[in-house]
C-alpha cells in the first residue's frame, strides 16, 4: 500500500499528489531532494528516511520527479513497474502542456493513477504465483567472458599453480584403492638431476694459491670474537639512547627564517597546473592533425545526433567512464554510483549533433564531481578559533586515522599555520602507544618555538606540549590538556591520537571514549591520497565505530578530512572523490610535502580537471 505519490518539477512546483494517510511527508521528500537529487547521488532510485522508503524516477526531458513513499517494513515488488507505467501515462496524457511549460494546470489524473496502481498490484500477485525459473545463459557469469579472457598465452602456464584433487575409490571388499601416481617420469628425472649434481660436486678440484712466505710463518688465530655493535642497547649505552628529556646540545635549533610569514591568512589553494596545458590542447585541436582523436569521450563519435539518449545508448561510454575513474584511484563502488548518477541525469535528454553529446556528458560528469567536492557547510577554522577565544575557552581539534598516514606531521603543519596567524597552540601528546611519538612532537615543538620565539610575540610563548609519557589513558590526558589550556589562556588545543586500524574494536572504542569525554570542536580524519577502495572501508568503519561506541543519541562523528601525501600521486586524485562521497564532509587540508609550508586547501577545479584528463 502506497502512503504517498507525488509528481513535481525540479523547480519545486507540485503537479499532482496522492496521499492515503494523514501523516506529514514533507521532511522525507525534502530530505530526498537535499541529500540525493541535489547532491548528484541519483544512481540508486531508492532512499530511506526514518520509517519510510522513497522510490523516485526522473524525467529529464520535462524536468519532472515522480516520487512514491511507503513503509520500510513492506516489500512491494511492483513499485518499479508502477513508476515506469505512471511516468509514461502522465507524459502521454499531458505532453502538450508539459512542452509548453504550463505547469499551473488542473491535472485530472486520479482515474488513471488508480487504474495503473490496480494493474501493477495484480501483476505483482500473478508474478508471485509463478515458480522461480532457471537462470538463462545470458544471466550467468559465463556469458560475460570475453574472447580476450579465453586466450591462453604461452607464459601463463608457468605462473599458474595446478592443484589436483584425487578421490579415493572404495572397492567391494571394503579396502580403499590408493591413487595411482602418474608422475613417475618426473620423479625419475629429478633423481637423475640429483645424482648428477652429487657426482659433479665430488669431482670438483679446488685450486688454492700457494701461501706466501710471509703468511706461512704467521700463526692465524681462528678464535671467533663477538662483534661489538655501536649503541647496541647495553647498560653503558643508556645515557646516549635516552631521548625522553632534552639535552643541553639539543635545546638550540637553527630556525629557517625563509618559512616565516608564508602561511599568514587563509590556506592557499592547490595550484591548477593543468589550465595552461588544457588551453594548449585547445589550440592544438584547432590545427589539422593526422592522428585520430582519442581519450575518454572519443567513443561518442559513434552516436547519432537528434535522438534521445537512453541507457542502452550510453552503456558503452559509461563502462569506459567507470574504467577511467577506477584508473584514477576512485573506489570501484563510488565509480559505479557516479556512472549510474550520470546515466539517470541524462536519460531522455534530446541533443543535437554528436559533438554536443560529448560536451554534454563531460559537462554532466564534471558538474557531478564538482557537486560532490563542494562542501555542504563552510569550515572556517580561523573564524571559529576567534569565536571560541571571545567565549574564553580553547578551540579543540582532534586528529584520528590509521597507522602511518602522517597525523603528527600534518598536525605540526596546521600548528605552524595557526601560529603564523598569531594564535597560541597547545599540542596534547595522546599517542601513548607508539614508541617515539612523544619525542616526535617534542622535536616539532622545539622547531616551531625556534621559528616563532616568545621575543617576537611580546614574550608570549606560542606553542606548548602537554605530555604524560606512555601507557596512560589518552582520554584523561586530553581532558587535562584542555583544562591546562583554559587556565593558561591558550587559544587552540591540537590532540594527537594513536594510529589504529578500522577493524580493531578496543582501540576504536578508546577513540570514541576520547571524543565523547572531551567533545572537541572539530574531528579530522587523516587519510592518504594513495588509497583506493581502502578509503571507503576506513571512513565507513571509523564513522560507524564512533557512532556505535558513543552513548549519546547524537554522536560526534568525523567533521572533516585531511588528505596527506598528495604530492606522490600525480593525477590519480580519486581518493578525494571517494572520501568526500562516503562521508559528505569536506576536505579541509591537503598535505603536499615535508615542510611546514606544504599545506594547501582543496581546489575542486584542479581535482576534477585531473580526473577528466
Amino acid at each position: 500500500m502506497l502512503d504517498l505519490f507525488s509528481i513535481f518539477s525540479k523547480g519545486g512546483i507540485v503537479l499532482w499528489c496522492f496521499q492515503s494517510t494523514s501523516d506529514i511527508f514533507s521532511p522525507s521528500v525534502n530530505s530526498l531532494i537535499r541529500n540525493v537529487i541535489l547532491q548528484e547521488r541519483s544512481g540508486n532510485n531508492s532512499y530511506n528516511h526514518n520509517a519510510l522508503t522513497l522510490q523516485y524516477k526522473l524525467d529529464n526531458e520535462f524536468e519532472l520527479v515522480f516520487v512514491v513513499a511507503y513503509q520500510k517494513i513492506l516489500q512491494l515488488s511492483y513499485v518499479d513497474k508502477f513508476l515506469n507505467d505512471i511516468h509514461l501515462e502522465f507524459r502521454d496524457k499531458y505532453k502538450n502542456d508539459l512542452q509548453g511549460g504550463h505547469y499551473i494546470t488542473d491535472f485530472d489524473f486520479k482515474t488513471t493513477f488508480e487504474n495503473v496502481l490496480r494493474q501493477c498490484e495484480q501483476w505483482a500477485k500473478s508474478q508471485a504465483k509463478i515458480p522461480k525459473q532457471m537462470r538463462t545463459f545470458e544471466d550467468s557469469l559465463k556469458s560475460k567472458k570475453t574472447v580476450a579472457s579465453m586466450i591462453e598465452r604461452k607464459g601463463d602456464e608457468k605462473n599458474k599453480k595446478s592443484v589436483k584433487i584425487v578421490e579415493n575409490k572404495s572397492i567391494a571388499n571394503g579396502k580403499v584403492e590408493e591413487p595411482v601416481d602418474t608422475d613417475d617420469d618426473l620423479i625419475a628425472a629429478n633423481r637423475a638431476k640429483l645424482a648428477q649434481k652429487l657426482a659433479t660436486k665430488g669431482k670438483k678440484d679446488v685450486k688454492k694459491s700457494p701461501k706466501s712466505p710471509t703468511n706461512a710463518n704467521k700463526v692465524v688465530d681462528r678464535t671467533k670474537k663477538p662483534r661489538v655493535w655501536e649503541l647496541g642497547g647495553d647498560s653503558r649505552d643508556l645515557p646516549s639512547l635516552d631521548f625522553s628529556t632534552d639535552k643541553e646540545g639539543d635545546v638550540e635549533v637553527a630556525a629557517d627564517t625563509q618559512l616565516i610569514g608564508q602561511m599568514t591568512g587563509a590556506i592557499r589553494d592547490l595550484e591548477v597546473e593543468s589550465e595552461e596545458s588544457s588551453s594548449e590542447e585547445e589550440v592544438e585541436q584547432g590545427k589539422p592533425s593526422p592522428k585520430k582523436s582519442g581519450g575518454m569521450f572519443s567513443i561518442f563519435k559513434g552516436l547519432v545526433g537528434s535522438k534521445a539518449l537512453t541507457e542502452e545508448t550510453m552503456r558503452p561510454v559509461l563502462d569506459k567512464m567507470r574504467d577511467h575513474l577506477i584508473g584514477k584511484n576512485v573506489a570501484a563502488d563510488i565509480a559505479n554510483k557516479l556512472c549510474d548518477s550520470v546515466s539517470t541525469k541524462l536519460d531522455g535528454k534530446v541533443l543535437g549533433t554528436f559533438d554536443s553529446v560529448a560536451k554534454t556528458v563531460k559537462a554532466t560528469l564534471t558538474e557531478s564531481l564538482m557537486q560532490i567536492l563542494s562542501p555542504k557547510r563552510r569550515v572556517d577554522i580561523l573564524r571559529d578559533c576567534l569565536h571560541a577565544k571571545q567565549q574564553g575557552r580553547p578551540y579543540v581539534m582532534s586528529f584520528c586515522g590509521v597507522n602511518g598516514v602522517g597525523k603528527s606531521t600534518n598536525l605540526a603543519k596546521i600548528c605552524f599555520w595557526l601560529i603564523e596567524n598569531d594564535l597560541s597552540v597547545l599540542i596534547a601528546a595522546c599517542d601513548t602507544f607508539r614508541a617515539g611519538a612523544v619525542e616526535q612532537l617534542r622535536t616539532h615543538t622545539r622547531r616551531l618555538d625556534a621559528l616563532h620565539p616568545p621575543q617576537a610575540h611580546g614574550g608570549r610563548r606560542m606553542v606548548h606540549l602537554y605530555e604524560k609519557g606512555y601507557g596512560k589513558d589518552a582520554a584523561g590526558i586530553a581532558a587535562e590538556a584542555i583544562r591546562f589550556a583554559a587556565d593558561s589562556k591558550i587559544d587552540i588545543v591540537l590532540i594527537d591520537t594513536a594510529g589504529r586500524m578500522q577493524d580493531n574494536e578496543p582501540l576504536m572504542r578508546a577513540l570514541a571514549k576520547l571524543i565523547k569525554v572531551n567533545e572537541p570542536d572539530l574531528v579530522l580524519f587523516v587519510g592518504e591520497a594513495l588509497v583506493g577502495n581502502e578509503a571507503v572501508d576506513q571512513l565507513v568503519k571509523f564513522n560507524q565505530a564512533l557512532a556505535d561506541h558513543s552513548s549519546s543519541s547524537n554522536p560526534h562523528v568525523i567533521d572533516g578530512i585531511v588528505l596527506t601525501k598528495f604530492d606522490t600521486i600525480d593525477d590519480k586524485v580519486g581518493a578525494a572523490i571517494s572520501m568526500t562521497y562516503i562521508t559528505g564532509q569536506p576536505i579541509v587540508f591537503v598535505g603536499t610535502g615535508q615542510t611546514y609550508t606544504d599545506l594547501k586547501a582543496l581546489n575542486a577545479n584542479a581535482v576534477v580537471h585531473a580526473l577528466m584528463k
